[in-house]
């Protein structure tokens, strides 16, 4: 048997990749505007730190609602009072703190707890989130082309799988399931060949799912890359199977179903739960509205990131 093999071109051509490569560059672009506005947020607060080299024990005199006022002696024995913009509940009066402030200007202080302390450590979070973030992306992607792509080099073997459709939860994906026994299930990324293939029909198999983890198919000139492992159970889901010959709008849906902004709507399904994250990723770093904003673009960039990496059906 002859193997076949894709060059750069004819790769980029396969749907699956132009797919997660669309999804992997949106995830990067939407962490790369948050570490902008992380980076601006952490050099300002720093700024505004780094003049207070100076520390004294102070005494809290008043404790408002979110700021308190603070009254310490500096080294020439004059009292100082500053009041000073917190981040967290105020301390009661009488509360002891530590004041660090500009021994050139003492008005400028700050305690523990003080907001501009939080904003500089927003900002670093900010910047470790997304850089982590970035990298796992990146780590991910390039695994999987690197696992999905050298299964061009195996030798075709022919097969009789049929197509099914699976939903599980927000998303759908399609399977290869092999008529032969003992029966295989072949999860793979969409491509419009799918929807005009008849089911069953006989492919070309990149692999054996008897013994191998990974398999893709040839349907036609179109190549299938695995969206996971085989397995020898049924997915669970709800299950949809296909007509054994295509009707006469199978070329139409085909078509339609090819076009990126078409998986884009059926994608947006793992988006929904994004705000939700935001809010809770905005409560655990005291954050605000930009804060809120910023979590849920990174979560809503990763849902449409994931839907890439599990092969989701828009079909």
């Amino acid at each position: 048997m002859t193997t076949t093999r894709l060059g750069a071109d004819s790769l980029w051509r396969v749907r699956a990749v132009r797919h997660h490569a669309y999804a992997t560059a949106l995830v990067l672009g939407v962490c790369l505007v948050v570490a902008l506005l992380s980076l601006l947020a952490f050099t300002d607060a720093r700024a505004e730190v780094r003049p207070l080299t100076a520390r004294a024990m102070g005494e809290v005199v008043r404790s408002g609602s979110d700021s308190v006022d603070v009254t310490w002696r500096s080294p020439d024995g004059e009292e100082r009072t500053v009041s000073v913009r917190l981040a967290i509940a105020p301390p009661p009066a009488g509360t002891r703190a530590e004041v660090a402030y500009d021994p050139h200007t003492p008005e400028h202080a700050v305690v523990p707890g003080a907001e501009v302390l939080a904003s500089m450590d927003r900002g670093a979070s900010g910047l470790a989130f997304t850089a982590v973030v970035c990298l796992g992306v990146l780590v991910v992607g390039v695994f999987r082309l690197a696992t999905r792509t050298r299964l061009r080099r195996r030798s075709p073997r022919r097969a009789v799988v049929r197509r099914v459709r699976v939903q599980q939860g927000l998303m759908a994906r399609s399977w290869l399931e092999t008529e032969s026994e003992p029966q295989r299930w072949i999860p793979v990324c969409f491509d419009p060949a799918l929807v005009t293939m008849p089911s069953p029909t006989e492919v070309s198999l990149l692999g054996d799912p008897l013994r191998d983890r990974l398999v893709a198919a040839r349907v036609g000139d179109a190549l299938l890359l695995p969206s996971g492992p085989v397995t020898a159970r049924e997915p669970r889901g709800r299950r949809s199977d296909f007509p054994s010959r295509p009707d006469d709008d199978a070329t139409a849906r085909a078509a339609g179903a090819a076009r990126f902004t078409r998986q884009l709507r059926v994608d947006a399904a793992l988006v929904v739960p994004a705000p939700l994250i935001g809010l809770f990723w905005a409560y655990l770093d005291g954050g605000g509205v930009v804060v809120w904003a910023a979590a849920s673009a990174v979560s809503a960039a990763v849902g449409l990131w994931w839907a890439s990496l599990r092969g989701a059906d828009p079909s």
